[in-house]
């Protein structure tokens, strides 16, 4: 692809605003580790909940998306469409506790929640596992995307390209803390949705308007069987690994960033770094409806058209980057990559600041040098930034395929995700709990997925010896499926047989946590006065779960439906969206916007 002289000024530009914005925030962030990390706990929704947005929207995402329309059509976003109800159980259950808890990271958590060496173990071990394995798998998969962009359009090599994105955005992340990565975020975010929105227009204008787009998909599913515009799958076994795994499963059993249960990663980082309960609330709630209602169709045109156009390409999550090549008009290209740097950019140095804050203030910190000024910490905490970068880009030289990243990284955590959830509903959970069921998802899901955990599940169903070892591949939507239950079976059993064979945490300890973070008394009625036991405030947070989640899918299905000329459905959609949209706003005004109190 061709730049002007324009174009690489518009990159140029958008570069130097953010090392600009980074310069302009690094005195700031050098008074202490809570700057650096948390922006000194004032930050107001908006900002914190678009910077949520703007991270989960990566240079990866579009490409992933278009990776599972070539592989399963509109349907096979529901991977990810089904974290949605995970996110809404953030914003009325736990945004408001997080909040609350009053901690630098979640890791954090560990040692308000459990007590004596277990709680201190639990800290520095997930510290170290979430920061060093779990970070550089999920930046590793963001540099592989931006390398493919540029392979494509500047003919760099992966190691060049990797490089020189690191590079940029380690300079402004690791000078001005998350100051800088909060105001880039909106900067970012502006630029790279707008710029997606146009390649879509310009995509589907050039293949006939969106009646020419359907029919290409449809002569295409014709000759191929499939049913690439369908939002929902067939009954069988489509339906059963989208929904009966993924709906009823997937979203609240595995770990994923950005979608934790139980709340998590950047997401609880921006919770802390929030003015009040209030601001956290409305953050979490304004993220996760720009996360899955408004943002994914601009991707799927794009990847509809690039399905149409180029059948047979090999690298089809690259397929994306070919169709912006040929059809934006050339005074936009510019833009457009620097567009792709502003996703990249964003995700990057959010998982930079945050593998960092965990290096240093639950490791080093913590178990190593615990008595040295605040410059100190800032100082190493942009040691830490550094080397969470140069492990990214070793582990992007190892990495072909994005959304096989993905799925490796939700079917590892599997089971787990229960345990986090729990453990701030029932005091019973304890330190041991959170240990086993991290220790025995990892275990179990890459022995299954191992060529002796692929030989006993052969012998189990009675297969031929001569059927692929792979069985329980991540790349096979019919492996995963059953990767994710039997995962998460043997998980829950772990966990929970643990739990009842060690000792419960301290009284003091568990009446100290409610104290502080407040729960819900149901599962706490030991340690709750009587007012709350008397309150049933899960009722409320149920009903808000619910609106908030009908909310997000009404909106999703709605812009859908008009975009594929279904006008009646599109329209009832969209009211049933913003009739919850109002309920849910005047119930929350109605408590003043306090879930627990």
């Amino acid at each position: 692809m061709q730049l002007t002289s324009i174009d690489w000024a518009v990159v140029g530009l958008y570069f130097a605003i953010n090392l600009g914005i980074g310069f302009y925030y690094a005195r700031r962030a050098s008074g202490d580790v809570g700057e650096f990390f948390l922006s000194g706990r004032s930050v107001p929704w908006w900002l914190a909940g678009t910077s949520m947005v703007a991270t989960t929207f990566g240079a990866d995402t579009p490409l992933v998306v278009t990776g599972l329309i070539y592989k399963q059509g509109i349907e096979g976003n529901w991977l990810w469409w089904s974290f949605a109800l995970s996110g809404m159980l953030t914003v009325f259950f736990f945004a408001p506790l997080w909040r609350r808890a009053e901690v630098l990271t979640d890791m954090e958590f560990a040692e308000i929640r459990y007590a004596g060496k277990p709680s201190a173990f639990l800290r520095g071990f997930r510290a170290i596992y979430l920061a060093l394995p779990v970070n550089t798998i999920i930046m590793g998969w963001v540099n592989l995307a931006m390398a493919k962009v540029l392979a494509l359009t500047l003919g760099m090599g992966k190691l060049q390209a990797v490089f020189v994105c690191l590079t940029v955005t380690l300079i402004y992340s690791a000078i001005s803390g998350l100051w800088a990565v909060l105001w880039t975020d909106v900067v970012q975010f502006v630029l790279k949705m707008s710029m997606v929105m146009l390649l879509a227009y310009f995509a589907v204008k050039g293949v006939g308007g969106m009646d020419g787009l359907i029919q290409k998909v449809q002569e295409s599913d014709a000759l191929r069987g499939t049913h690439s515009l369908q939002f929902f799958p067939h009954t069988g076994e489509s339906f059963f690994l989208s929904f009966v795994v993924l709906l009823s499963l997937n979203w609240w059993a595995s770990w994923y960033p950005g979608a934790e249960p139980g709340g998590g990663g950047y997401i609880a980082q921006r919770i802390f770094s929030a003015k009040d309960e209030k601001n956290s609330l409305g953050a979490t709630l304004w993220f996760n409806i720009a996360h899955y209602a408004f943002r994914p169709w601009p991707w799927i045109l794009t990847a509809l058209v690039a399905l149409v156009l180029l059948p047979a390409v090999g690298d089809k999550e690259g397929a994306y980057i070919q169709v912006m090549i040929r059809f934006l008009p050339p005074s936009l290209r510019g833009l457009m990559l620097a567009g792709f740097a502003a996703a990249y950019m964003s995700t990057i140095a959010t998982h930079l600041n945050l593998g960092a804050s965990y290096l240093v203030n639950d490791v080093y910190r913590r178990f190593m040098v615990g008595d040295k000024p605040e410059k100190h910490y800032v100082n190493a905490s942009r040691v830490a930034t550094l080397l969470c970068a140069l492990l990214s880009g070793v582990a992007t030289l190892y990495m072909d395929s994005i959304s096989s990243a993905w799925r490796f990284l939700i079917a590892v955590g599997a089971g787990a995700g229960l345990v986090f959830i729990l453990r701030w509903f029932w005091w019973r959970i304890n330190a041991w709990s959170e240990i086993s069921a991290m220790t025995a998802a990892a275990t179990i899901s890459l022995t299954l997925q191992s060529s002796l955990g692929a030989s006993v599940v052969r012998a189990l169903h009675g297969m031929d010896d001569r059927l692929p070892l792979a069985v329980l591949s991540t790349d096979d939507p019919h492996g995963f499926a059953w990767l994710m239950l039997m995962t998460t079976g043997g998980t829950t059993l772990v966990w929970f047989v643990v739990t009842l064979l060690t000792k419960p945490e301290p009284i003091e300890k568990l009446q100290s946590f409610y104290d502080r973070v407040r729960p819900p008394a149901l599962g706490w009625s030991r340690f709750a006065p009587p007012e709350a036991l008397a309150a049933n405030t899960l009722r409320w947070n149920f009903a808000h779960w619910v609106l908030g989640f009908t909310l997000i899918y009404s909106a999703l299905f709605g812009i859908g439906n008009l975009l594929f000329h279904r006008v009646a459905d599109g329209l009832l959609l969209l009211v049933l969206s913003a009739s919850c949209l109002v309920l849910l706003f005047r119930s929350l005004n109605r408590q003043n916007w306090s879930m627990f109190r």
